[in-house]
């Protein structure tokens, strides 16, 4: 047994208390919260700083992670996927030796669990032998060709069974975007997925042009799926954003982790929040400033109590994978929001999104849900020299 304390400990699931002490068991599973007072300080682990949850990260292309540096920041979403497509192939040993490299710096900045994109079987390997737990969405498109939903579902389903899958781990089928998925192929993904709830990502609002697909026919995707020999003539705008494409072909009875939200807005998270109550939006913002220059509009999600979680995105688009990273930079950016409310969508949010809860995201009697000190100022203040470290 051991009992940890430091200046301040941060439940999350309520108010941070000034010199609390946590006991827990060999494993690291919580048994007791209370107070300095009630132990003796020969029985104590003391630190300086601020005692937090382990960090979830709830959105990741771990598979990516070879590509770091490749791809030029600031030229917006659509020639920043050709540079992936174009720039993605490497030798077996370089990609292998990314993903581990990339999983080990995430356990180092006190990530917990990741909700991670595969659309191959590159991560399955090191997943297996990793600290960190994973929910694995096996990415599926078909660029809203109906005609060729059967095979991708196929090609994606071989990846999808081919994950043989860790204690506590999950997998579930996803579609990609909006822009990228049909009818047909969203229907495939829900059958497979089933009735038992489990957590659906898929990239939401990332960029203009993906609304302008859908509310007129026109715009960037139309000529990006043109230069790949891939014809839209059949597809029919339907006036409306796109987050309103997915809603009426996603499941509302599962988790739905809407993924970057660039350009949502209140309207468009009203509508997804009636449409179902299992609603959760990830932000990445050092992808967002990476690819397209510019931030989701956070105060909206706030006049909704929306559900916000974080992501990193990849190495692809981002200089690191950390939360803390993430959090550093809303708080630069969105000086209105606060160290406590972004914890929480680092911790707790990014738990209950992902389905671990139970076990994840606050100090609470029961949970293993990891330790990470940081050095933060009593006004809890984020700055350049914050840092997380992992008590073990």
């Amino acid at each position: 047994m051991r009992r940890i304390t430091a200046d301040w400990v941060f439940p999350v699931r309520t108010a941070p208390i000034q010199n609390a002490v946590i006991t827990i068991d060999d494993s690291g599973k919580i048994l007791d919260i209370s107070t300095r007072d009630q132990v003796s300080d020969d029985d104590l682990e003391v630190y300086e700083g601020a005692l937090v949850p382990g960090f979830v990260n709830t959105h990741c292309h771990l598979e990516l992670s070879h590509m770091k540096g490749k791809v030029a920041t600031g030229t917006t979403l659509i020639p920043f996927i050709s540079s992936v497509v174009q720039k993605r192939e490497a030798t077996e040993a370089i990609i292998q030796a990314a993903i581990k490299t990339a999983d080990e710096e995430m356990r180092k900045n006190g990530i917990v669990a990741v909700g991670d994109i595969s659309n191959q079987a590159d991560t399955f390997a090191q997943k297996k032998r990793s600290e960190i737990r994973y929910y694995n969405f096996i990415e599926m498109f078909d660029f809203l060709q109906d005609g060729d939903a059967q095979k991708a579902y196929d090609q994606y389903r071989a990846v999808y069974d081919a994950l043989d899958l860790p204690e506590n781990h999950e997998k579930t089928c996803v579609p990609h975007a909006p822009y990228s998925v049909s009818e047909t192929l969203f229907r495939l993904i829900n059958e497979t997925n089933g009735k038992a709830q489990k957590t659906v990502s898929i990239h939401n609002q990332e960029t203009v042009p993906e609304n302008e697909l859908f509310e007129h026919g026109t715009g960037g995707f139309v000529d990006f799926y043109g230069a790949f020999g891939i014809s839209l003539e059949a597809f029919e705008p339907n006036r409306k954003s796109a987050i309103h494409y997915a809603l009426a072909h996603l499941d509302p009875a599962h988790r739905t982790l809407f993924v970057h939200n660039t350009l949502t807005t209140r309207s468009d998270i009203e509508a997804a929040q009636a449409w179902s109550p299992h609603v959760y939006w990830a932000t990445c913002p050092n992808a967002n400033l990476y690819i397209e220059n510019r931030l989701p509009n956070y105060q909206a999600f706030l006049n909704t109590n929306a559900r916000m979680t974080i992501g990193t995105d990849s190495l692809t688009s981002n200089w690191q994978l950390s939360i803390l990273e993430e959090m550093r930079t809303i708080l630069r950016f969105q000086s209105y929001l606060d160290f406590e409310t972004v914890l929480r969508w680092a911790t707790l949010n990014g738990a209950e999104a992902l389905g671990f809860e139970q076990d994840l995201g606050s100090f609470e009697a029961g949970k293993r849900p990891g330790f990470n000190l940081l050095n933060i100022n009593d006004k809890f203040e984020l700055n350049e020299k914050t840092q997380v470290s992992v008590i073990q």
